[in-house]
């Protein structure tokens, strides 16, 4: 590789890892979020399991934080979210049949914050 073209491809790597949302002791954060891809009836299911099986559902009812936007799929990502953050070292994965994925950008808007744990 050419000198002219390694410069730019090292300063183009350090920028994206700058861009990785690391916490002080290196661990990656993360958090799981609802595929746009996937329906909104498959969502449905997929959150129904997550509220049932661990995830705190409290803040997407009405009059809460997370409510607004009313649409299932940020209720589904909070849900995802808050079962992934609090199973992930007990075996809980984002995975959900395929209606979930892993983001390293916090999804969290106003005053709904998403939870992350180490």
């Amino acid at each position: 590789m050419k000198m002219s073209t390694l410069v730019p491809n090292i300063i183009l790597a350090l920028l994206v890892m700058s861009a990785i949302s690391l916490k002080s002791d290196g661990e990656m954060e993360q958090w799981c979020i609802a595929d746009e891809q996937t329906p909104d009836e498959e969502l449905q299911v997929a959150m129904d399991w997550a509220c049932g099986n661990g995830a705190d559902c409290s803040k997407i009812q009405e009059n809460q934080p997370c409510y607004y936007p009313n649409t299932v799929r940020h209720h589904a990502s909070y849900a995802f979210n808050s079962y992934f953050q609090k199973l992930k070292h007990n075996g809980g994965s984002c995975y959900f049949k395929g209606a979930a994925l892993v983001s390293d950008l916090d999804p969290s808007y106003d005053s709904c914050k998403y939870e992350f744990i180490p």
